[in-house]
């Protein structure tokens, strides 16, 4: 391929794969920026790029290559997988699961991933105990946004303190973080002076996921 055609290559990837840069597009081969870089100058574009974008995102291969074939529509067919990591955010005391490796996949529309935040910063983490009963209950599964960590008033996050992860509403107040469960029967935790140092924000609560007896 010259460059123009790899250009056209790259223009089809983010029409419709919701791949929005270089690097996004060499985290999805499994590469460093670096090759995709390297390409670009080549104007060269491996049958293997190809193949493994059109296996990972459901498009025909063809279509991805020369722009010919059947082209998949983006709005109505287009999803992507959100991985499931075995850290479980406890609704109590705390967890000491933060195991971040994946263990399964959400698949999620694009379209909806896009409005709600940055896909490529999401993962589903499970919940148990009850401390944030009725709005989250134990056994539901929940879709974080790691790259939303500005702390909003009464917004739902999932926090890690020490060696704990836990999911909980936090208000920001002077001098003082406040940790607080929808369960009257767990009261606040407040976080003062050094003690604060030792949140960890992990991301926002965007979805709830819960499975009917």
């Amino acid at each position: 391929m010259d460059l123009t055609d790899f250009e056209s290559f790259l223009n089809r990837v983010f029409e419709t794969t919701g791949i929005r840069s270089q690097k996004q597009l060499a985290e999805a081969l499994g590469l460093h920026r670096s090759a995709v870089s390297q390409a670009k100058r080549k104007g060269l574009v491996p049958d293997s790029w190809i193949y493994k974008i059109a296996s990972l995102y459901d498009i025909d291969a063809a279509w991805l290559e020369k722009g010919t074939g059947i082209k998949e529509n983006y709005n109505d067919c287009h999803f992507q997988k959100i991985p499931i990591v075995k850290a479980r955010l406890c609704a109590g005391s705390g967890s000491f699961e933060t195991d971040a490796e994946s263990e399964a996949y959400f698949m999620f529309p694009v379209e909806w991933l896009n409005r709600k935040g940055c896909p490529e910063s999401m993962v589903m983490m499970n919940i148990f105990g009850n401390s944030m009963e009725p709005e989250m209950k134990d056994g539901d599964s929940i879709l974080v946004d790691q790259s939303q960590k500005d702390i909003l008033a009464g917004a739902v996050y999932a926090v890690g303190i020490d060696d704990t992860v836990m999911v909980k509403r936090i208000e920001k107040r002077p001098g003082q973080l406040v940790l607080m469960s929808d369960n009257s029967h767990y009261a606040p935790i407040y976080l003062k002076g050094k003690e604060m140092n030792s949140v960890r924000i992990i991301g926002h609560v965007i979805w709830i996921c819960r499975e009917l007896n």
